[in-house]
């Protein structure tokens, strides 16, 4: 990225060189007023997802959940579980929870990153490449994808593994990314757990 200057978001800035897949929101009761298009739209990703993670675990690639704690201060691994075990029936959640052990970062606003301890964790990885899958496509991905380029993280997001309210505003959610932050958009199966791959 020759003759970008340091305060370009494109511009290298030494972040790691491994690849992240980010599960975010999964952990969800979809008992809220835009739930049930969101739980229909959520049932269609779980395959992609599913996938991504089984072949992140072949390759070494770290797999984080980063999930809201609706309002629950008192929320940890095993009562966001339960949530969404309200949500959506054991089969559809088999590969989605949150393996013990793996990590699970708390936030409490639609960014991953906001109030976070999201980017150490990240960089104490060596990670510069986020692959983001989950919900909802048009807030928390979208809000997601543009605090990662910001902050110099390579952005990834398979169009088939994440999740939406209102299919027009996802589909101008993910324009947003590509052109706005330069995100790859890509097929889930296209999307290569190498750092120099889409």
């Amino acid at each position: 990225m020759e003759g970008l200057g340091a305060d370009d978001p494109r511009a290298p800035i030494g972040r790691g060189e491994r690849t992240a897949l980010l599960i975010v929101d999964m952990l969800n009761d979809y008992d809220h007023p835009d739930g049930e298009p969101l739980r229909e739209s959520a049932r269609t990703v779980l395959g992609p997802i599913r996938r991504l993670a089984a072949a992140a675990d072949d390759a070494d690639v770290p797999v984080l959940h980063v999930n809201d704690n609706h309002g629950r201060w008192d929320a940890g691994r095993d009562e966001l579980t339960d949530l969404a075990r309200a949500g959506l029936p054991d089969e559809d959640l088999e590969g989605i929870l949150p393996r013990a052990g793996a990590p699970l970062v708390i936030k409490a606003r639609h960014s991953v990153f906001y109030g976070s301890p999201l980017e150490y964790l990240l960089e104490t990885m060596g990670a510069g490449r986020l692959v983001l899958v989950g919900q909802v496509t048009e807030q928390c991905i979208l809000y997601s994808a543009l605090d990662a380029y910001i902050r110099h993280f390579q952005v990834v997001v398979p169009r088939d593994a994440v999740a939406h309210i209102d299919r027009d505003l996802a589909d101008a959610a993910l324009e947003m990314m590509a052109r706005n932050m330069r995100a790859d958009v890509v097929a889930s199966d296209d999307v290569d757990l190498d750092l120099d791959g889409p």
